[in-house]
């Protein structure tokens, strides 16, 4: 359940109470794909980064472990170790992106898998029946990702097409939830909002899927190839529709700067895989903005990566080190600097909320808008 907390113009506070904890918004979700970070980070580092939900794929777990592997584990809380809520991604956007064969049809679509090649079919009920084995706290309902940009007539097409498709969804996560021996049977139900960049067929798409009142909204199908200026276009035109008293999602969206101007917009929650994926090749966020850890000058440079940052890795580790494991072609360079990012995210969603509960948001956002998407 969301509550409105505190709005400042279309800047939102909340909180999102569930059956693994409550989660402070505006937050951020760590992407763990494969129910693990990537840069070697554990469910138990988690807590000390900060991190309120962690973020798994239905596709990739399907593909290996297994679901049912896992449900036989207990669900993905206990195979992973982290007690904190956990949202599932549905599929659609790894079947839509990955897969080079797939076909659409009504009932659902069928694919090929990008480890094997093997055909797999996946459906709203098989999305929903996957993630009730994962038994994570939120499933998202399988959508059609489009691609950017899409021609009028089929994105009008594919909107109808997820709105069935999300009817689907919620009666069989419903019939799921009401089994014995359901792993979660508290589990929730997400929407997704869909129509490339026409604003018209977003706004038709988000009125019709809110009317089936379900948990939380997301807005998909952004970050995919379109322009910033168009993302933040669909987002204004987008979210006066959105119900006010159910949490938002912008998927898949993004840098520091994106994050800030989402809220500003009056979005809830993220997800991006770029603090994890930039830190692996050797990119720091910081309140100056971002830093290439393999530049020559920092070989001798013995300040922290961000010197007004007290994450584990800046209060322990020069820059000069971290340049030195990237050098040396050192795993723990990898988690270091994954480590940094992503206290830095969650840490500005802290510093975000806080500015929110201040009423001092707009000065907020005015000061660090520019700044947070500066190369050093």
């Amino acid at each position: 359940m969301y509550t409105l907390l505190k709005q400042e113009n279309q800047a939102r506070r909340g909180a999102f109470q569930t059956v693994h904890g409550t989660i402070q918004t505006p937050a951020f979700m760590n992407v763990a794909t494969a129910a693990a970070i990537k840069g070697g980070l554990s469910a138990y580092d988690l807590k000390e980064i900060k991190c309120q939900v962690m973020l798994s794929n239905t596709y990739h777990l399907h593909l290996r472990p297994g679901d049912e592997n896992i449900r036989k584990m207990g669900g993905i809380h206990k195979f992973t170790g982290w007690q904190g809520p956990v949202l599932t991604d549905s599929g659609g956007f790894q079947v839509f992106s990955l897969a080079k064969l797939r076909n659409i049809r009504e009932e659902g679509v069928t694919f090929a898998s990008h480890i094997d090649g093997h055909r797999i079919f996946m459906g709203p009920e098989e999305s929903m029946q996957i993630q009730s084995n994962l038994g994570s706290t939120i499933a998202m309902a399988f959508d059609e990702c489009m691609q950017n940009p899409a021609e009028y007539e089929y994105a009008r097409q594919s909107c109808a097409r997820t709105v069935r498709w999300l009817k689907r969804c919620k009666t069989e996560l419903a019939r799921l939830n009401a089994l014995e021996g359901t792993v979660n049977p508290q589990q929730m139900l997400f929407g997704i909002n869909q129509g490339s960049t026409y604003a018209d067929l977003r706004i038709e798409h988000m009125k019709a899927i809110a009317a089936l009142n379900l948990d939380g909204y997301a807005i998909g199908g952004l970050a995919v190839g379109e322009t910033i200026e168009e993302m933040y276009r669909i987002i204004e035109a987008v979210e006066p529709y959105m119900p006010k008293n159910k949490i938002r999602y912008l998927m898949g969206v993004g840098t520091p700067a994106n994050i800030l101007e989402a809220v500003h917009r009056g979005v809830d929650l993220f997800d991006c895989v770029m603090p994890s994926r930039n830190a692996r090749h050797g990119h720091a966020f910081t309140n100056e903005g971002c830093r290439n850890m393999l530049n020559a000058k920092y070989t001798l440079d013995d300040q922290p990566i961000d010197p007004t940052c007290d994450c584990p890795v800046c209060r322990r580790h020069s820059r000069a080190y971290i340049h030195h494991l990237f050098k040396a072609g050192e795993m723990l360079a990898m988690r270091l600097t994954v480590m940094h990012n992503l206290y830095f995210y969650n840490t500005l969603m802290e510093r975000i909320r806080a500015a929110l509960d201040n009423g001092t948001f707009e000065d907020f956002y005015r000061q660090y808008a520019q700044v947070l998407g500066t190369r050093i």
